[in-house]
């Protein structure tokens, strides 16, 4: 292999590749020089056999060719010559009547004609005349391109295939540059297909005959390495695809002759050891001449691999174009697996390993698939040793690839590297895989998860002679210790998730995981804790048969098949679970998230089964006793919420039992609502102990869960609750725990009496009541957000947002009869709500306390509930409680806080354009001019203008791109803003010290049209004094009223320079290259993490051979493009490729006149424009889409992603506003 490692070690390689010797060196060079002057004879149109395709320097091709250095006088001169016409025909050559290019064309790029009778049909032609038949492929091939010239059988042999191209670069006079193979939607891969197809079947149709004609492939051939060439996409493309199948074709022929061969010399050498009696000299002959007739065609065939490879391939495989790379790629991987004696070295294996570094997914996406059907044979792993050793660290970062696609098959390669390798892969190196069955795009997890599978089976097996486990025993064994050493607690619903498509049978055997937790002595604490999250998990899975939240993927209806299979996993959970629960509870029960946990598994029975199933019933009433229980044990919030949602399913009014569950939930509040009553008289007399109070409080918590999920009005806690929250705040007694509970009994009341008067039809008298009620409670709560207690400051303002919003206007809109029920804040209750916002919302001072190491997921939980406040005061607004002013409050924060909270800013501004667009421009030029006057009354630097400018700048992108729309709201916003500008001083104020207001309200005018433009300049003029038209800020604020053309004009009146003048130029994407970091451990789930050192192989394009001088003409008429932006934003659209790419330089903008230069010719000048639309040059971004600077172990451009376990992207601002 040690040869091998120069094919390696330098890219440097291909900048120096010869060459020289090649068949299809004169086509090539063609295409860069001027056409030669040929004097004298005319040399022969074809060479002789075994000269077609003849390549002398074996050394720089992977396919081994002897040399022939007699046959290369003709390699100048070998008829490449053609010339095109731009005529339409139908029948190239009318003396032939057989099939015409048009009918080829039409055959292919419809797909329904059997290609194989498409090919018998030319070959009728072209044995009837070899040059006609040639013509009809060449202009099919020309046509498939999308080229409506016609080589004509005149100019066959009159021109070389330079000119030709040439001549159909200058014709290609086509009105869009699509071309059959970039066409967009089904018909691009019907049209693929077919001509695939044709080629596929062309060469196995000529296999034994036509190929060896020294004629038609050599010349086909030739033509296509040189269209493989153009600067002409559409050349270019079509002629590598093609090229590249044919090659495919001649891979296969070349196997299929090889095999003959040996075949042939074992007979011969059979033939030849019996002895002379027994040995047939006549068949010794004929097998001799088999077997050298073979050999020729052998070295024919690899003569014409070796040019295509060299003369195409080698080139095309860094194409500019990722199509081009891509068909390289995938055929490439098919050389290698059809011909491994020729292909499957160093010298091709080299281009797979770069290609790894492509900056373009589809090409990266081939490559690694291209990988996998190689290790995927035995055979094959001992040629790749090199390569994987070399390349290994490259193909572990690609796991983190942005493009999940690639990452999916980057895992998949890896486990066929660790099953198929003796190797394998280091415990740190599948490191890199396993935290990946917590990524977020499912099925990059089921890929990790199919890794660790697999991974968990060998540790298995290698255990089994010393366990005498169950193979399922040892299985859930070693997932928990992954589990718990992976650190991501609380998301075991994405293990099961990635590992259910494998492990299906291990995860649900509730026999074994019920043993387990059974057991006295089994697990360890924190092991039996993981099994029981996992368990769950399981029985969630299965019981839903739905991904868990973030990786659903659109909504996916199960088959008739799939629901029958779920109901059954359904009854077998809840005939196992069922009598085991109860035993479970009781074992677990001093753990309270053990505890919560096995609350949740009820949720998912087939409940029914309870009545249907005689033995099973009386576990029901142990199940209820056992909640009953536990609600009287525990005061930890999650746990009483798992117990009153079980309550809630349980009391479900459409199971038999319901009634059962009814009377014990009634008992259980009896219980709880008389021991509050047996403390409340000391409370309200303030006799009580502490241990009064903590057991009075420890109740109305209990309540408070339960009345979150059932009605508790018939209980009547309100009025106790409400005294005793008075006379606690009259004696400055705030217990939390009391106040907090007392403050959610009293609003679950109301909450449930508004549900019971929107069922029912209550009396007249009651609406007034529980009105009155309404507003005993909002005068309560308006007191509590003065108070000094976060736990209950907080707990008032979001409960007063909940009871605002459903006794508003809106919520009875649809019950004319509860009108009496509308409640509006009061003046002092809006004010105190808004300096709630203010002070404990938009405020860092809480966050400043928390900054101590350690704290993040405190600082988080934190951001969550501001999140959760801001929102509730949001639909206040937006549902028409407050008014649409008191928005002001929120969107002059929409700057400064616009990480924590601009999304729910960002909705809030677009829901109140819905209400009155008006209005909503309004409330945002009020919340600047709020502002602007806190920046004079505290005397501000300029610096905060600047970020008050920047805060309009937001705003104003949040108007759209629909200006006929928006046009009377900003026509408001600026007239409200040029009367705050030059209002009236107040007393003690200087005169107009809100003119500089004028500069942010410049942030509003580009979304202006025209006609407004001029009208608030008029209205400007009218506002402002004459004296004040030359100051600074009102100078800025009619330049930007003006317009760019108005002020483009009048600068060059002035004589000044416009800054637009000198265009910017386009700045080259730099990527800090990314790391990716994970700890290391001790155990075998040990991880490190890797960092690519491997450097990106450059990707040339042929026009990035031109001169400056070719390129000049093209560059001048982009100096009289718009440049309109191009100060505000710097384009990073150029990218850099490697060491071809030029550097631009900044050119000043030059008018244009007839005075400049010569006047030219407008049909050459149109002639040439279209040209260069279709020949690419390194700035033609509009034509294909940009190589995306690629850093597959960056951090910020990866897809592993954790999934949060309480909400997605999507749906955030869809529970926050619901």
């Amino acid at each position: 292999m040690t040869s091998g490692d120069s094919h390696f070690d330098s890219l440097e390689e291909f900048d120096d590749f010869s060459d020289s010797g090649s068949d299809y060196e004169a086509t090539i060079k063609a295409t860069k020089r001027k056409k030669r002057t040929v004097t004298g004879h005319r040399p022969p149109k074809r060479p002789r056999q075994k000269a077609a395709l003849r390549v002398s320097s074996p050394s720089s091709s992977p396919i081994s060719t002897p040399p022939d250095p007699s046959l290369q006088q003709h390699q100048h001169s070998r008829g490449t010559s053609r010339q095109a016409s731009p005529r339409h025909v139908t029948r190239v050559n009318e003396g032939n009547r057989g099939i015409s290019a048009e009918d080829i064309y039409n055959a292919v790029h419809s797909g329904k004609t059997a290609m194989v009778t498409v090919v018998d049909e030319w070959l009728d032609s072209y044995k009837q005349s070899r040059e006609a038949g040639l013509l009809v492929l060449i202009n099919f091939i020309v046509q498939s391109c999308g080229c409506k010239g016609v080589v004509s059988r005149e100019m066959l042999d009159s021109m070389q295939n330079a000119e030709i191209i040439s001549t159909l670069t200058k014709e290609f006079n086509e009105d869009s540059v699509n071309y059959p193979l970039c066409t967009p939607g089904p018909q691009l891969r019907r049209f693929k297909a077919g001509l695939c197809e044709f080629v596929r079947v062309l060469v196995r149709s000529c296999r034994n005959s036509l190929i060896y004609d020294e004629y038609l492939f050599p010349s086909l051939l030739a033509l296509l390495t040189g269209l493989s060439d153009s600067q002409v996409r559409a050349f270019r493309h079509t002629s590598t695809l093609l090229a590249m199948k044919l090659m495919t074709g001649l891979v296969e022929v070349a196997v299929i002759v090889s095999v003959q061969q040996q075949t042939t010399q074992r007979q011969y050498d059979m033939e030849n050891s019996k002895s002379e009696s027994d040995r047939s000299s006549d068949r010794l002959e004929e097998l001799q001449a088999s077997v050298s007739q073979l050999r020729e065609n052998r070295e024919e065939v690899s003569s014409m691999m070796n040019g295509t490879f060299r003369g195409v391939f080698v080139h095309r495989y860094r194409d500019r174009l990722p199509e081009i790379r891509t068909e390289c790629i995938e055929e490439l991987g098919m050389w290698l697996k059809m011909d491994p004696e020729d292909f499957l070295n160093d010298g091709c294996l080299k281009y797979l390993g770069w290609t790894l570094h492509d900056k373009q997914s589809p090409v990266r996406l081939q490559c690694v698939r291209a990988l996998q059907g190689l290790y995927q044979e035995k055979e094959f792993i001992g040629r790749l040793e090199l390569f994987t050793s070399r390349f290994k660290e490259r193909m572990l970062n690609m796991v983190l690839d942005k493009d999940p696609e690639v990452a999916v098959e980057v895992v998949n390669l890896s486990l066929l590297i660790q099953q198929r390798t003796e190797e394998g892969l280091r415990e740190d190196e599948c490191g890199h895989i396993y935290p990946l069955v917590y990524a977020s795009n499912r099925g990059l997890a089921s890929a990790a998860g199919n890794f660790l599978f697999n991974k968990l089976q060998i540790v298995i097996d290698g255990d089994s002679g010393e366990n005498d486990k169950s193979e399922n025993a040892a299985f859930l064994q070693i997932l928990i210790s992954f589990y718990i050493q992976s650190e991501f607690h609380e998301h075991g619903a994405y293990l099961v998730d990635s590992l259910w498509g494998v492990a299906r049978a291990q995860l649900r055997d509730w026999d074994t995981m019920t043993a387990f937790l059974l057991q006295e002595d089994g697990l360890m604490y924190e092991e039996e804790g993981a099994l029981i999250e996992l368990m769950m998990c399981a029985i969630r899975q299965a019981a839903q048969a739905s991904p868990p939240v973030g990786r659903t993927q659109g909504k996916k209806m199960l088959s008739m098949k799939d629901k029958k299979a779920q109901e059954q996993d359904r009854r077998r959970i809840t005939t196992h679970f069922i009598p085991l629960l109860p035993q479970l509870l009781v074992k677990y029960s001093a753990d309270a998230g053990k505890v919560t946990l096995l609350l949740k598994a009820p949720l998912y029975f087939n409940l029914e089964m309870y009545n249907s199933v005689p033995r099973l019933e009386k576990h029901l009433g142990l199940l209820l006793s056992q909640i009953c229980g536990i609600v009287e044990k525990y005061t930890e919030v999650t746990v009483l919420q798992a117990c009153a949602n079980l309550f809630s399913t349980l009391c479900s009014d459409s199971y038999t039992f319901s009634s059962r569950a009814h009377l014990a939930f009634s008992q259980l509040l009896d219980g709880l609502t008389e021991c509050f009553s047996t403390y409340l008289s000391d409370l309200l007399q303030g006799t009580a102990d502490d241990d009064d109070v903590y057991s009075a409080a420890t109740a109305l918590k209990r309540i408070a869960a339960l009345s979150w999920v059932s009605d508790s009005t018939g209980w009547k806690l309100f009025d106790p609750c409400l005294e005793l929250l008075k006379s606690r705040m009259e004696s400055r007694e705030l217990d939390k725990e009391l106040m907090v509970s007392a403050l959610k009994c009293a609003a679950f009341h109301l909450m449930w009496a508004k549900m019971n008067a929107v069922n029912s039809t209550p009396a007249e008298g009651e609406l007034k009541r529980l009105k009155m009620d309404m507003r005993s409670f909002c005068k309560v709560c308006e007191t509590c957000l003065s108070l000094n207690q976060t736990e209950i400051r907080d707990q008032a303002f979001e409960l007063l947002c909940d009871l605002l919003l459903l006794y508003s206007t809106n919520s009875v809109r649809s019950e004319p009869a509860l009108q009496a029920l509308i409640h509006l804040p009061s003046d002092s209750l809006r004010s105190e709500m808004a300096a709630f916002l203010l002070d404990y919302v938009f405020s860092d001072t809480e966050d400043d306390e928390l900054n101590v190491e350690g704290e993040e997921e405190m600082k988080m939980t934190l951001l969550q509930k501001k999140r959760n406040q801001l929102a509730g005061y949001c639909k206040l607004v937006i549902y028409g409680v407050l008014d649409l002013t008191a928005a002001t409050n929120v969107f002059k924060h929409y700057s400064k806080y616009f990480k924590d909270f601009g999304d729910i800013i960002k909705e809030t501004v677009s829901k109140s354009k819905l209400i009155s667009p008006i209005l909503s421009a309004k409330t945002v030029g009020l919340s600047l001019q709020q502002l602007f006057s806190e920046m004079l009354t505290e005397d501000h630097s300029r610096q905060d203008l600047s970020e008050i400018r920047d805060l309009a700048k937001r705003l104003a992108m949040s108007f759209g791109i629909d200006l006929h729309r928006v046009r009377k709201p900003l026509v408001a916003l600026h007239t409200d803003g040029v009367r705050f500008a030059f209002r009236d001083p107040r007393e003690g104020e200087a005169q107009h010290v809100n003119v500089a207001f004028l500069e942010i309200l410049s942030e509003f005018s580009f979304k202006l049209l025209q006609q407004d433009r001029a009208q608030l300049a008029a209205f400007l003029k009218s506002e402002c004094p004459s004296a004040a038209l030359s100051w600074p800020s009102v100078r800025m604020y009619q330049r930007s009223l003006e317009g760019r053309s108005a002020s483009k004009h009048r600068e060059q009146e002035e004589g000044g320079v416009s800054s637009l003048d000198t265009p910017v130029a386009k700045r080259k994407r730099i990527t800090a290259p990314g790391s990716v970091a994970s700890s290391a451990r001790e155990s075998w789930l040990d991880s490190m993490s890797i960092h690519s050192s491997l450097p990106t192989p450059a990707l040339t394009s042929t026009v990035q051979r031109l001169t400056a001088k070719q390129l000049s003409p093209s560059r001048e008429p982009r100096a009289t493009e718009s440049i309109v932006g191009s100060s505000l934003t710097e384009s990073d659209d150029e990218v850099s490729l490697g060491s071809h790419m030029r550097k631009v330089r900044p050119t000043k903008r030059r008018p244009l006149s007839s005075q400049n230069g010569p006047t030219s010719d407008p049909q050459d000048l149109n002639s040439n424009l279209t040209l260069l639309s279709l020949i690419e040059d390194d700035d033609a971004e509009s034509e294909e889409p940009e190589i995306e600077d690629y850093e597959s172990d960056s951090e910020h451009d990866s897809d592993y992603t954790l999934p949060s376990t309480r909400h997605t992207s999507a749906s955030v601002l869809d529970e926050l506003f619901d």
